[in-house]
């Protein structure tokens, strides 16, 4: 990303001299070290984003500083370049945390690419590296009711293992907030944690996303890519609406899970992985398996401990919680008056049905820290922030009329379709598709197709 600051590591003069003009060129700030003694004093005053560090140098060499680099700043990401590259030594920086090798003088584009990636997976770390410090606000699972803390007990039972888990719930139960305190109460904590959304991903990328791709794979691969696998190694990936996932894509997984190496796709080259795998579905997998959509085997590999998320209605008795802490929290991060529930609109929310659970609830009190009129919010408020939406009625021109073609038409008709029927069923993603016999990954097309929100 460009503004990084990127520290060059080379006895040659000239060589850093050539990559400054390249970094400086995409708007990197650069940093030089001539040994290794002089990069560790820059890694000690500034907040360095990258190293590109050279092999051979005297004193200390690359391979040794790899190391040392590596326990001073774990999360900074190490790139080696060497003129004299050998598999043997490219092997041996691997081992010891490279990122990756590069062979002087480096492919311009490459080492762009390359850089990128590097400091996308450095903002990984550093991300849950602060989100393991952040047990509290909008990470932690709130609540003293039964069922919670019966789903707490077993996360903090399976977070001190390498099982695969399965976390079943509703849309909105918080499914996601789970995997992560997982994670969070694990020993991968300071490593990756890597989510990806099964259904949001078209079937024919979904392999590409997971696995990588080799330049020419297929049309748009101009380049390799590393894919979320090896981008979640030594932390934990989490397959989010794993149950849309396609067959094909379920049997690369359970050879994953099995043999720990991945493919990319167009590639031969297998690469080994220490990923820890959490799911998540609010599909009834076993009866996906008897209608043939997803794999038996896949099923057990996955399911080895299974979390069932309770919904809200299961719960209510922590919706008072959750809303004052919501609300607190949407104050602050709004800047607001300070505000307060009513007794009868706390009593509202907890008797409400909460469709869309927690996420529901979460973004009505946000909506009543905004537009609540004095410090109390009243039980009115309450009513008119949790009820539909009517119909809007307009005497404005039909936007149909407009359409110059029919494809035009057909376009606008659609789009008016779908945001009534998810209108309708208070943008319940799982429901409507179901009502209209339609592939949620299809719906999620749609929806990003149109600008729907």
């Amino acid at each position: 990303m460009p503004g990084a600051t990127i520290l060059v590591v080379d006895d040659e003069k000239a060589i850093r001299d050539s990559l400054r003009t390249v970094l400086a060129y995409e708007r990197y700030r650069v940093l030089e070290a001539g040994k290794a003694e002089e990069a560790y004093a820059s890694l000690e005053k500034d907040e360095v984003g990258a190293v590109l560090l050279d092999v051979k140098m005297p004193g200390v060499d690359g391979l040794a500083a790899l190391e040392e680099i590596r326990k001073r700043s774990p999360d900074t990401p190490v790139i080696m370049i060497s003129g004299h590259g050998t598999v043997a030594t490219a092997v041996e920086a691997s081992k010891k945390g490279a990122f990756d090798f590069l062979e002087k003088p480096p492919d311009t584009d490459r080492l762009l690419l390359t850089l990128r990636n590097a400091l996308k997976e450095s903002g990984l770390r550093r991300e849950n590296r602060l989100l393991r410090t952040s047990l509290t606000g909008e990470l932690k699972l709130l609540g003293a009711s039964e069922a919670l803390q019966k789903v707490l007990a077993t996360v903090e039972r399976v977070a001190r293992t390498d099982a695969t888990v399965l976390i079943t719930g509703e849309n909105g139960s918080g499914k996601e907030l789970v995997a992560r305190a997982i994670h969070l109460q694990s020993e991968r904590a300071g490593r990756p944690f890597v989510d990806v959304n099964c259904a949001a991903i078209p079937g024919e990328l979904i392999e590409s996303e997971l696995f990588g791709h080799e330049a020419g794979a297929f049309t748009g691969a101009t380049a390799r890519r590393r894919g979320k696998f090896e981008q979640a190694d030594g932390g934990t990936l989490f397959l989010d609406e794993v149950g849309d996932m396609s067959l094909p894509a379920q049997a690369k997984i359970l050879r994953v899970l099995e043999t720990r190496e991945v493919s990319r796709v167009g590639g031969s080259e297998k690469t080994t992985v220490d990923v820890r795998v959490v799911s998540a579905t609010n599909k009834d997998l076993p009866a996906e398996v008897r209608g043939g959509k997803f794999r038996e085997d896949l099923l057990y590999r996955l399911n080895v401990v299974p979390i069932q998320i309770p919904s809200l209605r299961d719960r209510r008795g922590d919706i008072g919680t959750l809303a004052a802490h919501f609300l607190h929290s949407a104050v602050e991060r709004n800047g607001l008056a300070a505000r307060r529930f009513s007794n009868d609109a706390l009593k509202r929310l907890s008797s409400a049905e909460w469709p869309g659970n927690v996420r529901q609830l979460k973004n009505a009190c946000e909506r009543l820290a905004i537009t609540a009129e004095g410090d109390e919010i009243a039980l009115e408020e309450v009513e008119a922030a949790i009820r539909p939406p009517p119909a809007a009625a307009s005497s404005a021109p039909d936007p149909l009329d407009a359409c110059a073609t029919f494809e035009e038409w057909k376009d606008a008709a659609e789009r008016r379709f779908l945001e009534r029927r998810l209108a309708a069923n208070q943008w319940n993603i799982k429901k409507t598709a179901e009502d209209l016999k339609m592939q949620r990954s299809n719906l999620y097309k749609k929806i990003e197709k149109y600008g729907l929100k």
